[in-house]
């Protein structure tokens, strides 16, 4: 019954077409990373990776092969990665990559590694028929000792990933600015609080020790 139960659980975290970390499973390690990098300031990278033309990989040589391509990506993306690491399907032929403690200065180095490798592969889709696939990536690093949020990193690394789209598609782009680079949602959880009481920040008018009076304009 255990065996059962655990085959289950499993199950349950994994995306049946890929056999990677389903959406549901990739979340719940994004949480869990925020939460790390939070306490340790450790750098965290996450990778948001779309297969480029995949449409037309479909409308040229069927649903089939489509799932073939989606499945040497996955393959390919999986002997990539560290065994700390995590490789999701996100969604149709988007995918995502959790790098924990991944420094700054190599970051963009391993993504580039990644996007290389799946340039090289030669991904049979029949007797006689091969395709190629690149991949798109769009980095970004989770600000070092801020609580975040997992959809605001989402949406960070998806933004570098439409401009990789937009600047033509099989390259790499990172977000290196992981201390400062932090959005107006991301100020208001780190500060909003403030805004309940007086802002430390106010000058508080003199009291002349002598008198006890206060000093101010109008004196």
């Amino acid at each position: 019954m255990q065996s059962v139960i655990d085959g289950l659980c499993e199950l349950s975290l994994k995306d049946p077409m890929t056999g990677l970390a389903n959406r549901r499973h990739f979340l719940s390690v994004l949480e869990r990373e925020i939460d790390g990098v939070a306490r340790s300031g450790e750098p965290a990278l996450l990778l948001m990776l779309d297969i480029d033309h995949f449409k037309s990989i479909n409308d040229t040589h069927g649903h089939l092969a489509g799932d073939q391509v989606l499945q040497a990506v996955a393959r390919c993306l999986s002997r990539c990665i560290r065994p700390m690491d995590t490789v999701a399907r996100y969604g149709g032929e988007e995918f995502a990559v959790v790098l924990p403690n991944c420094l700054v200065s190599v970051g963009e180095a391993v993504a580039e590694r990644i996007r290389m490798t799946v340039e090289s592969l030669m991904i049979s889709v029949g007797p006689s028929s091969h395709v190629k696939a690149t991949i798109s990536i769009g980095g970004a690093y989770a600000p070092a000792w801020v609580r975040s949020t997992a959809p605001l990193w989402i949406e960070r690394a998806d933004n570098l990933l439409y401009r990789a789209k937009s600047e033509g598609r099989n390259r790499v782009c990172i977000d290196h600015q992981q201390a400062i680079a932090v959005s107006a949602e991301e100020k208001n959880l780190l500060f909003g609080h403030l805004a309940l009481g007086e802002p430390a920040w106010l000058e508080r008018v003199a009291v002349e020790p002598a008198s006890g009076s206060v000093s101010g304009v109008g004196e």
